[in-house]
């Protein structure tokens, strides 16, 4: 059971090896909006559902953040929140019931 295994060529390196990368990843947010309606017939249909009583909790995209408000009602060009915020809907890039 002693036996002998070949040897292995091995070629000498004399050079430097520089195999390391640095790689950076950063990931697009894309914002797909599936829903074709525009915002006004949105903000229409989420007050005619029958769903809607007092008031409905939903998301809102705006130009520069997306929060969660409940709103219970409309008033010219605003919407009215519970902590008694008008947001403006000309402000609004998507609105959607939760």
């Amino acid at each position: 059971m002693n036996k002998e295994l070949p040897k292995v060529f091995a070629n000498k390196i004399d050079k430097k090896i520089n195999n390391s990368q640095d790689i950076f990843y950063e990931e697009e947010k894309k914002s797909e909006i599936n829903d074709v309606r525009n915002i006004g017939r949105k903000i229409s249909d989420i007050f005619n559902s029958s769903n809607f009583v007092y008031k409905s909790k939903v998301r809102i995209t705006t130009y520069d953040k997306t929060f969660t408000k409940t709103i219970v009602g409309r008033k010219n060009n605003y919407l009215l929140t519970m902590d008694n915020e008008a947001i403006n809907i000309d402000n609004i890039l998507d609105i959607e019931q939760i």
